[in-house]
């Protein structure tokens, strides 16, 4: 087959005396027939290109089958009076959520569900299923939960349900008792819903035209959609609202931020009559969040902010409408740890903080005369991810915590605070003799053009000798830390004999706030040359050379791929650009957009400001295709993508077509029925990545190797 050929349609347009012209701007129509007739035709491309891959797809999505137990089940997590986890279902895509009542209060060792039960089996006595996902699914080619809430009582479960792709979920409310939905159904919706402390109402937010949270809700059960009441209503277009409960259950929080600035305002359950009230009115670049805290037997807000340092401080403030200066520090701030979160519990606050581009844990006892001992749980390995989840109860006197690396897969403790014990819960099984001792992980520096040293965390099985076919993986925006972290579909790359890298380039938050600075608005050129280095310095330590070095980046991570693609092409042997922000500068100049407001802090606003014009123009993917050979271009991304459209993806592959030269090797696959997080269902996920991975293996030239 010949590639697809878009017709040129010139579109012009002028900003701050720059004249600048598109000529596939006509394939924004998503409701064009032709628009869909032309996206068909680069589907039916890509799949004739990549034919002679059929039998290497199948075999990935085995591998990837086979080293998965598909009956399995999470480890419980402990709610009031019942222990919560989920259970999957071998030939199911989805699973299920359930719970069984806590037997003895006192007991904080989780139940072991029996594994491998079939699925009109319960895993544990008393087991009652909450949602069958499987079965609110059947009819959709597209499925996602957007989360799931169970009431203070216990009684009844809100969940939410997206069924197209586009995050718009819906929310229905089950009476657990009797197993009915109520009547309650609330249209619209970003995420899930927050319950009031008594269970009569549960608050929710939606988003405007261009995709903004901009209001949060309060929805009365037994009342229609169009009576509840509006809570809040952010009119800033750079701001973003959102809801939740305090651990405690005593306050309900709405937060309103921007990229650079934050305001709370909170709801007293044990005062309702005071309101929703502001705790600390929005300075420009002062960000904060809040949790209640209960030390030395008195109730605090824990304020986590950068009034004092760019990598934030911990203080505590009375729980009543303040001002900064009437903080109180608890931990200082310190530039060598960048303090990211805390939960607070009865006996103690845990610490999410990062340092040297590591995370780590941090506990802080309570005693009856406030702080008591502070220290880190520690582990051994070199390059690691910690962090703790499912810890709903305010009381635990454990801490659930997630652990892994590039080679251990995703390991659950629980940390015992009275008696300082570690024990290991459960360690994601991987079928098939898999062994961690079988590979090498390293964290390795490379230095940029400035001088900076980069961090890069990598995995490869023992025994290479020489030069080995590598995907280098970037993100680097909107201090995202893509942390160390286990894949059984990446077994497929390194049992073959390839390596795994991730590039911390700046503008994520892997080193420090600082990180993230250098590497947005002015300074995002950061982002790009840190990629380039790291390729470099891999090539030139010799773990690598060009001819077998691929990369990969999504979204934010698409438009590193588009820039290194256009400023070091000669680097790579393939890239691969999942729904890829390439076509950066069209969208911030367009304020009707979905998310381009709420950016201008991350990208600059290009309409406004012709600076920032000049300096998007210069690194945007789309405006700088050159008459040059690429290397070959996989471009993934999804018809109903809320936050990229597939335009962009779109519209870049038709002009690489039309402008490249040498091997011209382009394809573009769209997913006529997903979101931005691609194709719904555990199954359809592997068939997905196993498309993207058989290709890699292409590239690298290990498509034989077994």
């Amino acid at each position: 087959m010949q590639p697809p050929v878009a017709d040129r349609r010139p579109h012009t347009t002028e900003h701050h005396g720059r004249t600048r012209t598109d000529d596939y701007e006509w394939l924004r129509d998503k409701e064009s027939p032709e628009v869909t007739a032309y996206l068909e035709a680069e589907n039916d491309y890509t799949r004739d290109r990549t034919a002679h891959l059929a039998d290497l797809r199948q075999a990935i999505f085995d591998e990837i089958k086979a080293r998965t137990r598909e009956t399995d089940l999470s480890v419980p997590t402990r709610n009031r009076g019942y222990w919560y986890y989920g259970r999957s279902f071998e030939g199911r895509e989805y699973g299920a959520s359930c719970r069984v009542p806590v037997a003895d209060p006192d007991d904080w060792t989780p139940p072991r569900p029996a594994e491998d039960t079939a699925p009109d089996q319960p895993a544990l006595p008393g087991e009652e299923v909450l949602l069958d996902l499987d079965r609110l699914a059947e009819g959709h080619e597209f499925f996602s939960l957007g989360g799931s809430s169970v009431s203070p009582d216990g009684m009844l479960l809100a969940y939410s349900t997206d069924v197209v792709g586009d995050e718009r979920y819906t929310i229905r409310v089950k009476d657990l008792a009797g197993g009915e939905l109520l009547p309650d159904e609330i249209t619209g919706v970003l995420g899930g819903a927050t319950w009031e402390r008594d269970g009569t109402a549960f608050y929710y937010t939606t988003v405007d035209e261009t995709w903004r949270a901009d209001k949060i809700w309060r929805h009365r059960l037994g009342t229609a959609q169009a009576d509840d009441e509006l809570v809040h209503h952010e009119t800033d277009g750079r701001f973003w609202v959102g809801v939740g409960r305090t651990r405690s259950d005593r306050f309900i929080v709405v937060a309103s931020g921007s990229k650079t600035t934050s305001e709370y305002r909170v709801l007293d359950a044990d005062r309702p009559e005071l309101g929703l009230r502001v705790f600390s009115e929005r300075r420009e670049g002062l960000e904060y969040s809040l949790d209640h805290a209960v030390i030395a037997g008195e109730d605090v807000f824990l304020v986590l902010h950068n009034g004092t340092g760019p990598d934030f401080e911990l203080a505590t403030a009375p729980v009543e409408p303040t001002a900064p200066d009437d903080w109180r520090p608890l931990i200082a701030h310190d530039p060598a740890v960048r303090l990211e979160d805390v939960d607070a519990f009865a006996g103690h606050l845990v610490v999410h903080q990062r340092s040297d581009g590591l995370t780590q844990l941090r506990i802080v006892e309570l005693g009856v005369d406030g702080l008591g001992d502070d220290y880190l749980v520690e582990f051994d390995h070199e390059i690691y991810t910690v962090g703790s989840a499912g810890n709903p109860g305010f009381h635990q006197p454990v801490v659930r915590l997630g652990y892994t690396t590039m080679a251990v897969p995703s390991s659950v403790y629980d940390y015992d605070v009275r008696s300082r014990e570690l024990t290991l819960l459960r360690r994601a099984p991987v079928l098939g003799g898999y062994d961690p001792d079988d590979y090498e992980e390293h964290r390795l520096w490379a230095t940029a053009d400035d001088g900076e040293r980069v961090p890069i965390s990598l995995v490869a099985r023992k025994g290479r000798t020489g030069p080995v076919p590598l995907l280098l993986y970037g993100y680097g925006a909107y201090e995202t830390s893509i942390d160390p972290y286990f894949s059984i579909a990446r077994l497929s790359l390194l049992d073959r004999g390839a390596a795994f890298a991730i590039a911390h380039v700046r503008g994520g938050g892997e080193m420090g706030r600082r990180w993230y600075d250098d590497g947005k608005l002015f300074r995002k050129q950061n982002s790009f040359s840190d990629f380039v280095a790291t390729a470099r310095h891999l090539v030139d330590a010799g773990w690598t050379a060009p001819e077998m070095l691929l990369a990969e980046g999504a979204s934010a991570g698409g438009l590193l791929m588009g820039a290194v693609a256009n400023q070091a092409p000669e680097l790579f042997a393939g890239v691969v650009a999942g729904v890829p922000f390439v076509d950066a500068l069209t969208t911030m100049l367009d304020a009707t957009l979905p998310l381009t407001v709420t950016e201008y802090d991350e990208w600059g606003n290009p309409e406004a400001d012709p600076e920032v014009y000049d300096y998007m123009a210069a690194y945007a993917p789309y405006d700088n295709v050159a008459a040059v050979d690429y290397p070959p271009i996989l471009a993934e991304t999804s018809l109903n993508d809320t936050r990229v459209l597939y335009v962009e993806p779109a519209k870049w592959v038709a002009r690489l077509r039309a402008t490249a030269v040498g091997r011209r090797d382009f394809l573009l696959r769209t997913e006529m029925a997903a979101g931005h997080g691609g194709v719904s269902g555990r199954y359809k996920s592997w068939h997905d990545r196993a498309f993207t991975l058989a290709w890699m293996l292409d590239r690298m030239g290990l498509a034989g190797r077994a």
